[in-house]
């Protein structure tokens, strides 16, 4: 059997042809990488921001499942020297813990002597130039909310602080 040429010419790829195949292969996988990295900076890099947003919103489900309401306990006014810096300044300050229900702020004003304690220690260490700004205060509220968290007792557990938030801010 002989091969008939006219189904031989059928099987010929004009060579145009194959360059627009390669190019749009090409295209294709570049446009698939490039989608594929950009999925992968959202959900990681960018995702930072995402995943911290996450971890708010099941706080938020967790709370409002439990049904524990936030209680809030003020604690008294402090008044503290400051480190010098330019001159003698001193912090007057007053704010209320927020805390994951009744039980805990019980605990919270059972303690309260150990509550002070460590608040002036810390305050008592800062300078006024740290403690100005809003950065300064919201890392100030972040530094109290830790050292309230700890616990009272050894081998105790953490007290659940969920925020300071602060009622009276004065440095002169």
């Amino acid at each position: 059997m002989k091969a008939d040429p006219k189904a031989d010419a059928a099987v010929v790829v004009p060579a145009g042809s194959k360059k627009k195949l390669i190019v749009i292969a090409v295209a294709a996988v570049l446009l698939l990488g490039g989608g594929g990295a950009a999925g992968w900076y959202f959900l990681s890099a960018g995702g930072d921001e995402a995943a911290s947003a996450t971890a708010k919103d099941d706080k938020k489900k967790k709370k409002k499942e439990s049904g524990v309401k936030p209680e809030y306990v003020p604690v008294e006014q402090f008044t503290v020297n400051l480190q010098p810096e330019n001159g003698e300044q001193y912090l007057q300050v007053q704010f209320t813990l927020q805390v994951e229900g009744t039980e805990q702020g019980t605990l919270i004003k059972d303690n309260m002597a150990i509550v002070r304690n460590r608040v002036l220690l810390l305050l008592s260490g800062k300078k006024a130039s740290e403690i100005s700004t809003v950065q300064g205060k919201q890392q100030l509220a972040a530094e109290i909310q830790a050292i309230i968290r700890e616990p009272f007792e050894k081998e105790g557990d953490e007290q659940e602080v969920t925020d300071v938030l602060f009622t009276s801010f004065i440095i002169q």
